[in-house]
Parts: structure tokens; C-alpha cells; sequence
């Protein structure tokens, strides 16, 4: 397959480039820089500017592209980059590739959005036919989710990966957290019994390949594993992994000062299913947290 990939340099846009190219697909990747290699073509989705050539012959897009959540404080204008970052990177590819002759489309849509659809569950499973919930990461995920409507329109599958949290040492949700349970000062989060969907790099990038094909899979998506955990469990399993005690817990109030609006998000329970993957007959190389701690800590 020939795979357009935006948002490739980030953290799992990385390592599903290595992945697909392993597997024997090409992969052209948009970056918003002047392209320096043979793989690379400009775009600029600011300017909703995409050069229909680069879409030759293209069976497959993959939209990764989006702002990292944790960059900085959620001031009005850090607010505005993750919205733009997203929304407009996915309504200028779902425009373009919408655009191209019926022969001439590629066959599926892999775009990237969040478990941050949901709001705060608090101890309620939720699946993929749940309702948004309250917040700005639900109504980011709303408008981002909407934002790829030409493509689906125009009869292309749309696969919308709510992604949960992908458990790598080198970056993501785990890497800062290592050193405080290293230095034996870390703990639970609040009262510790929010819920939290995370998911092994491995089975991240299984469920891509896995979706890749499946043209009986469209719509909404949980990339979550099959077993959330609270987090004073997540901070147990850890510490048990690390070898590290886990007694200091960080006080709400803590986070609050620390991350501004940013802390509602870090103290939220998000219990998410994931209902399609498991109903498609999707197999989990790491169905528990331990196993995939293990493996996350194992590599790199």
C-alpha cells in the first residue's frame, strides 16, 4: 500500500512509519516544512494548502498530526494551537483527498482523535456509542471528529481512533513519570480512583495494521486495552514494576497549581471499552497493565 502519513514525526507517528515501512508499505509523509527527501511532500494546512499531486496513487491516509496536550499550560492561545493543530490538519486532508476523482481516492482515513470524547465517567464503562461529554478536550474531540465529514461523504471509510494513553518509556504518558517513581516520590493522583485507559505500544500499533484492512470498520474507534485500571492500581503496578515504593500521593490541589485547567483533564476518570476492537475479533498481545509495563519498560 502507499500510505500518506501527516503528523509522522510525532511520538507514534514515528514509530507507525517504521512499522508500515517493515511491513512493506510506502509511506510519503506531509510535513510543513520544505520536503528534504524523496518521502516527504510540503503541505501547509494552515492555508488549507495541499497539492492534489502528492495524493497519486495513494491507498491509505493516516492523520497523526496535533499539537502535544502537555506542552505547556492551557492558556486562550495554547487553546486555540491544539484546536488548529487538529482540526484544520484534518478538514484540509478530508477536503482534499475528497476532491479527487472517485477512482483516484484512497480507500480509507485512519484520523487521529481521543478518549477525551467522553468527558469524566467516573465509574460507568463506556463504549464507542457513547455521547461527548462536557469540557474542552470533549468539545475539541467533537469538532475534530467533524472536521473529517467531506471525506466520509465523498465515500471513503473513516476510521476516528480514539486513542487512550500508549505506554512507552522513551515518551508519551509514561516517560515523565519514571524518574519521580525512580526516586521513590511518586504516588496516586487525587483520591487515586479515576479511571485510566491505557494501551501497550505494541497493541497501539497492532490495532493501526489491524485497521489498516478492515474495510467492515469505520467510524469511531477506542485504541484503549481491554482491562482500565484506577490509578492508584496504574501507580501500584508501576511501582511493583519499577521495584519502587508509591507513598507520596499528589494532592488535587497540587495538580491545580501546578497545570492550571490542564489538572481537570490529569483528574479525570475516563473507564473506555474497547468495543470494536474486541467485537472485530482483535487480539491483545497485552490484555493486562503489568504485561504491558513490562514490555514498555523492556524496550528502549
Amino acid at each position: 500500500m502507499r500510505i500518506l502519513v501527516a503528523g509522522a514525526s510525532g511520538f507514534l507517528g514515528t514509530r507507525l512509519t517504521d512499522l508500515l515501512r517493515a511491513e512493506g508499505h510506502e509511506v510519503v509523509r506531509l510535513v510543513r516544512r520544505p520536503a528534504r527527501a524523496a518521502d516527504e511532500v510540503q503541505w501547509d494546512p494552515g492555508a488549507d494548502q495541499l497539492d492534489p499531486a502528492s495524493l497519486a496513487e495513494v491507498t491509505a491516509v493516516v492523520n497523526l498530526a496535533g499539537a502535544n496536550i502537555g506542552d505547556r499550560r492551557w492558556d486562550a492561545g495554547f487553546k486555540e494551537v491544539l484546536r488548529s493543530s487538529r482540526v484544520d490538519t484534518t478538514a484540509t486532508l478530508a477536503r482534499a483527498i475528497a476532491g479527487l476523482p472517485a477512482p483516484e481516492r484512497p480507500r480509507v482515513l485512519l484520523n487521529g482523535s481521543a478518549i477525551g470524547w467522553y468527558g469524566d465517567t467516573g465509574d460507568r464503562p463506556v463504549e464507542e456509542g457513547a455521547p461527548a461529554g462536557d469540557g474542552f478536550m470533549a468539545d475539541l474531540c467533537r469538532v475534530w471528529e467533524a472536521a473529517t465529514a467531506p471525506a466520509e461523504q465523498a465515500g471513503i471509510r473513516v476510521v476516528r481512533l480514539r486513542t487512550g494513553l500508549p505506554l512507552d518509556r522513551a515518551d508519551g504518558f509514561l516517560k515523565p513519570q519514571l524518574l519521580p517513581y525512580r526516586l521513590g516520590i511518586a504516588g496516586k493522583f487525587g483520591n487515586g480512583r479515576q479511571w485510566i485507559p491505557w494501551i501497550s505500544m505494541a497493541d497501539w500499533l497492532a490495532a493501526m495494521s489491524f485497521l489498516l484492512t478492515r474495510d467492515d470498520i469505520a467510524g469511531p474507534v477506542n485504541i484503549v486495552g481491554p482491562a482500565p485500571v484506577t490509578n492508584a492500581e496504574f501507580t501500584g503496578t508501576l511501582g511493583r514494576a519499577l521495584h519502587r515504593p508509591t507513598v507520596m500521593p499528589v494532592p488535587g490541589v497540587a495538580l491545580r497549581i501546578l497545570l492550571g485547567e490542564m489538572s481537570t483533564e490529569a483528574l479525570r476518570s475516563l473507564r473506555v471499552l474497547p468495543g470494536v476492537l474486541n467485537r472485530a475479533g482483535f487480539r491483545f498481545a497485552h490484555p493486562d497493565l503489568a504485561s504491558a509495563l513490562r514490555a514498555a519498560l523492556a524496550t528502549g
